[in-house]
């Protein structure tokens, strides 16, 4: 990407790429990325050691109800890990020059699978082995963080409410502007 050296986030040129790109470089190269980059891949190990280990060996003790919603749970936040997995490791190819925040900001990078990661709580949850629901819970609050860093960094501005166009549309109107 002309303007800027890899690696340095912040060499980039005024005015070459638009301000939120520019936010999506500084952002990659940052303190906040790096430290949510190592909690994130963390969790990651720390989940698949858990669920390889010590969590299988608690979920076949668990009555066959409570060891379907297990399974569901456990799958629920192996797919949040992995979005959020999947997002950080762009943002670190953004960081490394490997892409640009145009790539980026596509949606096969963004981070997917709202549907699943945010689903509603399982009543059964408080039966299952308490790290599960450690894990669970952390990695709710990690995807909730991950998701507003993609909606402020690559997310699309949205329309204001109603209401809200109609106060602005009279404040234009009361100062001598066209409302928008």
């Amino acid at each position: 990407m002309k303007g800027w050296i890899k690696g340095e986030f912040m060499a980039y040129k005024p005015g070459i790429i638009e301000p939120q790109k520019a936010n999506a470089l500084t952002f990659a190269g940052s303190e906040l990325f790096k430290r949510t980059f190592e909690e994130g891949m963390s969790m990651v190990e720390e989940t698949a050691t858990y669920l390889d280990g010590k969590g299988r060996a608690e979920s076949k003790l668990l009555p066959s109800k409570i060891a379907l919603t297990y399974a569901g749970e456990s799958m629920r936040l192996t797919t949040r890990l992995m979005q959020v997995a999947s997002w950080l490791l762009v943002q670190r190819a953004v960081s490394e020059g490997e892409m640009t925040p145009d790539e980026a900001e596509k949606e096969k990078y963004r981070l997917g699978a709202r549907e699943i990661c945010r689903g509603s709580r399982n009543e059964n949850i408080d039966m299952l082995p308490a790290k599960l629901v450690d894990l669970l819970s952390r990695s709710q609050n990690l995807y909730e963080r991950v998701e507003r860093l993609d909606q402020l960094l690559y997310g699309k501005e949205e329309a204001l409410p109603v209401g809200l166009n109609a106060q602005l549309g009279r404040l234009h109107a009361a100062f001598g502007q066209a409302a928008e």
